[in-house]
């Protein structure tokens, strides 16, 4: 068991989806001093900037919260952008870490990183078995090189880098830029304005027959702050809610909850990327871990969170 009370923790990538939910999380346990830099202070994607930092800022733990992310759209729009920042990413953070002699590390990966064909539910002994989704093919190949970071340096330096893989996350302080969303928030805003504006349908990407496993991203962190405390492992671990919906069951939901009364319409020309993602969280679950937040409770927090803080 290690322990967090007392130390120093350093979250990369504070105002993200991620970090935020850790900061707001973390925050609120006592004995935690949290340390968070904007891109101004510190570039990660720069290795000369990341080491002066870790060395000057001295943490314990650093949370690499960090990194280019978004949905089919961007990963599409974007591959040079994304397999580019997130290995810089990857790579600094954990080779500077090493270098400021901070022994625990908290990296994360993503569902994408599991084979497109990949039995259900996907547990860690599948990855690298099989080609990934085409779609989301440059991010997945920089996640999977974060984690073969992470154990590489456990096993030279005797560090104890671990790798949380969550499924598709969502919640307050998401981004719902169209370009970049990731399925949920892009749902809510184009439901809402489909609202606002009167629209007869909405399109569906897709069939809306593929399926997705989502979490509220506090829950996530919740799960973090209990692997930190107690996974020693090198083996990268699962958190995922245990259930997956089709999108157009996602999508009828949050047609729902924003109070758009069109139609619903699949645009089968559309990728849908793999056919299902869902993962296997036993090992979380042995922690005595499980998600507090039911999707309907999460996406009516959510767009409450998108009507308060997102122009529309």
């Amino acid at each position: 068991m290690t322990s967090v009370n007392g130390r120093k923790v350093y979250i990369a990538g504070h105002s993200g989806l991620v970090g935020s939910a850790m900061v707001a999380h973390l925050s609120s346990s006592d004995g935690i001093g949290l340390v968070v830099a904007p891109r101004t202070e510190v570039d990660l994607t720069v290795s000369a900037a990341v080491e002066g930092f870790l060395a000057t800022a001295k943490p314990d733990i650093v949370v690499n919260a960090a990194g280019r992310v978004g949905g089919i759209l961007a990963n599409s729009t974007y591959p040079a952008e994304f397999i580019h920042q997130n290995l810089m990413i990857e790579a600094n953070l954990v080779h500077a870490s090493w270098k400021a002699g901070v022994k625990r590390l908290l990296n994360f990966g993503s569902g994408c990183m599991y084979p497109k064909h990949s039995q259900q539910p996907m547990s860690p002994d599948l990855l690298m078995t099989g080609k990934v989704e085409p779609t989301s093919e440059p991010y997945a190949i920089a996640k999977l090189a974060g984690l073969s970071l992470c154990s590489s340096y456990n096993q030279q330096y005797g560090t104890s880098y671990i790798t949380a893989i969550p499924c598709s996350l969502y919640g307050s302080g998401d981004t719902f830029d169209p370009t970049n969303a990731h399925v949920i928030s892009a749902l809510i805003r184009r439901f809402h304005e489909a609202r606002e504006k009167g629209a007869a349908e909405v399109v569906l990407w897709g069939t809306g027959e593929v399926r997705r496993e989502f979490l509220y991203v506090a829950d996530l962190a919740e799960a973090c702050e209990i692997l930190l405390r107690r996974y020693d492992g090198s083996a990268p671990v699962n958190v995922g809610s245990g259930e997956s919906h089709t999108v157009r069951e996602i999508a009828e939901l949050i047609a729902d909850v924003v109070g758009f009364q069109g139609e619903l319409r699949c645009d089968p020309s559309r990728p849908d990327g793999a056919q299902e993602k869902l993962l296997d969280s036993k090992v979380m679950r042995s922690f005595g871990w499980s998600p507090r937040t039911d999707l309907r409770t999460g996406l009516d927090r959510t767009y409450r969170w998108f009507l308060e803080n997102c122009k529309h």
